[in-house]
């Protein structure tokens, strides 16, 4: 089957971002470059920095938990089966605030953003370890590289 993949639970290549776990089910090189597809675990109290998009929009879909998107100057609180699109050039972040883990499926279009998330990404050898904590140092990493995918890491939260 030509050009077709699949990938099953337990599968697909996994990193550590910003605190959240990534696991990749198709990127830009098996897409034709047309979107990039990724489950996001969310530990608790994590997520990532606030920034933009230059390039891609992103659409992400809740699979279980609750997520709280800070959007420009919006705060919305999204739980289990809530979809939000954001469009290319929207300020914004995400964050678990629950107790438990929070899963997502985070489509980004066109493809490309996923070599930024490898270039700054840590590879996940034990699905099971917690989270590398998002140092100060981290963030001025992720800062640092962000201008290459046309990305923009602001230095504080959308306001809400």
């Amino acid at each position: 089957m030509q050009g077709v993949k699949v990938v099953r639970p337990g599968e697909g290549e996994c990193i550590w971002v910003a605190g959240n776990h990534y696991t990749f089910q198709a990127v830009g090189d098996e897409t034709e470059g047309t979107y990039t597809l990724f489950e996001g675990v969310v530990p608790p109290g994590a997520g990532p920095p606030p920034h933009l998009h230059r390039r891609e929009v992103e659409a992400i879909y809740v699979l279980e938990g609750e997520l709280t998107f800070y959007v420009n100057d919006e705060r919305i609180w999204l739980d289990t089966g809530c979809f939000i699109h954001i469009p290319k050039g929207v300020l914004h972040s995400f964050k678990n605030e629950g107790s438990t883990p929070a899963r997502m499926l985070d489509l980004i279009a066109p493809a490309g953003m996923e070599k930024f998330l490898y270039e700054t990404g840590r590879p996940v050898i034990d699905r099971t370890a917690p989270p590398e904590p998002m140092t100060p140092e981290y963030v001025e990493q992720l800062r640092a590289a962000a201008p290459n995918y046309g990305i923009e890491i602001s230095p504080a939260k959308p306001k809400a």
